[in-house]
């Protein structure tokens, strides 16, 4: 870092959910960001125009579908047909926040599989390749009849943690439910941590109830670790009841800070000392806090991207 792709066929194009963190990854690999717009029709339509000739390119769209959800996504899908009619030579499609992940699959009757669909979308628009961050579940991987690069921000955060110089016997890696066990396990790996357990049920979506906490945290510096936080309930519902049942401090962490509803107002009045997350997001001004911190995930975006076009293994990264 940085590479040089100035006078290459590598092409990286931005759309409207995160442009900083799409400029910030081709800066550091050495091009400009290709020239698109994003226009709409009066009745809302998106109107996608292409400005410079991409044929026989590799292009890379970079585009988290946050909200808002579905302009996102139409922006998305509009592109990446544009780009397969103008002759690109492959369509890579960077989404550093895959939205409707947690739809993946049927938890009752007459529900749909909305993950599913948004691949079949991506697949049927003319994609060939997808690099994602954080999938809510690792086999939606399986969704995809197209190639698929799966990259994770445990290390990332992680590091940042490291930097504290807390000694392993002070922390604690929490995971907020059964479900996030593997991500925690990641990173008590990395920090030489235990790992402990709230269990949760969830009786509602967006609404959660602490039941129990598996493991020994008394004393200790706990660390939330999530691969996604919206409204916020569940995080901190976890961190009151880690500091009701003796943790010494509560940080959280999190891949993507969808952060919606009173999300802002609830990690400002809970126990938790700092909440860490990474730009796969953009965050307004009005979902900024002095608690939050944010990290970037430009140098990974651009690390993978580079190993992509030069046929190189993405899988070595994380080693």
């Amino acid at each position: 870092m940085p590479y040089q792709y100035a006078n290459s066929s590598l092409k990286i194009f931005s759309l409207n959910s995160n442009y900083p963190l799409a400029q910030e990854i081709a800066e550091l690999m050495g091009v400009e960001l290709g020239k698109s717009s994003v226009k709409h029709f009066s009745d809302g339509e998106v109107q996608i125009s292409i400005e410079e000739s991409i044929r026989g390119c590799d292009v890379f769209i970079v585009q988290s579908t946050s909200a808002p959800v579905n302009e996102h996504l139409m922006e998305l899908l509009i592109m990446v047909d544009a780009v397969k009619r103008a002759s690109a030579r492959t369509v890579n499609v960077v989404i550093p926040y895959y939205g409707y992940a947690r739809q993946d699959r049927k938890a009752k009757a007459r529900e749909p599989i909305t993950a599913k669909l948004v691949a079949n979308l991506l697949e049927t628009a003319g994609a060939t390749r997808v690099i994602v961050l954080d999938l809510h579940a690792p086999q939606i991987q399986g969704f995809f009849d197209i190639l698929i690069d799966h990259l994770m921000a445990v290390p990332l955060l992680s590091d940042y943690f490291l930097s504290k110089n807390y000694s392993p016997e002070e922390l604690v890696v929490v995971s907020p439910d059964h479900g996030g066990v593997t991500r925690a396990r990641k990173m008590a790996e990395r920090l030489k941590a235990p790992i402990a357990i709230i269990d949760k049920r969830r009786p509602k979506p967006n609404v959660a109830e602490v039941m129990n906490i598996v493991g020994n945290i008394e004393g200790k510096v706990c660390i939330l670790i999530d691969d996604i936080i919206d409204t916020a309930g569940t995080i901190t519902l976890g961190a009151n009841a880690l500091k009701e049942n003796g943790a010494k401090e509560v940080y959280a962490c999190c891949s993507h800070p969808v952060l919606s509803g009173p999300a802002i107002e609830r990690i400002e009045n809970s126990p938790i000392k700092e909440l860490i997350v990474t730009n796969t997001i953009q965050l307004p001004d009005e979902k900024r806090s002095p608690k939050v911190k944010q990290l970037s995930v430009a140098n990974l975006m651009a690390e993978a991207i580079s190993r992509v076009y030069e046929n190189k293994s993405v899988s070595t990264l994380f080693d």
